[in-house]
């Protein structure tokens, strides 16, 4: 009996290890005080992004969506789709606010996603007639490089 229960116990570890059913996520997910919301999906390993450096990101945008699947409404802009990295000094105000506040403290080589209230955002005016007005937002964010 002690055999059969040893072997259905290294049977079923074997079998959970091999499919990764029991591994603990690595995902992390912070919301900061004014809103924003941050998903870790990996940690980068390079150099941390501070304020005042310049970064390069590649990205995709959508409108947030709460009856989506995984909340992605309409695509409005990505840098992977034209294969170009964006550049953008960091705390500069270049960006808006919630790029900002959410692509700092990003390590390179990570992978964020941002979801960013409107007023984080581009707020009551909207952007470009691509965003409305009081619009959500979801970026998909790759910190490349910090310099």
């Amino acid at each position: 009996m002690k055999k059969l229960m040893y072997f259905l116990l290294v049977s079923l570890s074997s079998f959970f290890i091999a499919n990764n059913s029991f591994s603990a996520s690595t995902e992390k997910t912070t919301m900061t005080l004014d809103g924003l919301t941050i998903i870790d999906h990996l940690i980068g390993t390079g150099a941390t992004a501070k304020s005042g450096q310049q970064v390069s990101v590649h990205y995709t945008g959508w409108l947030y969506d709460a009856n989506a699947k995984d909340h992605k409404g309409q695509k409005f802009d990505s840098s992977v789709d034209r294969n170009q990295p964006f550049q953008f000094i960091l705390g500069a105000g270049q960006v808006i606010k919630g790029w900002d506040e959410g692509v700092a403290g990003m390590k390179v080589g990570g992978k964020r996603t941002l979801i960013i209230p409107s007023h984080l955002g581009y707020g009551s005016r909207g952007a470009g007639g691509v965003i409305p007005p009081n619009a959500k937002l979801m970026f998909d964010v790759e910190l490349l490089e910090v310099n």
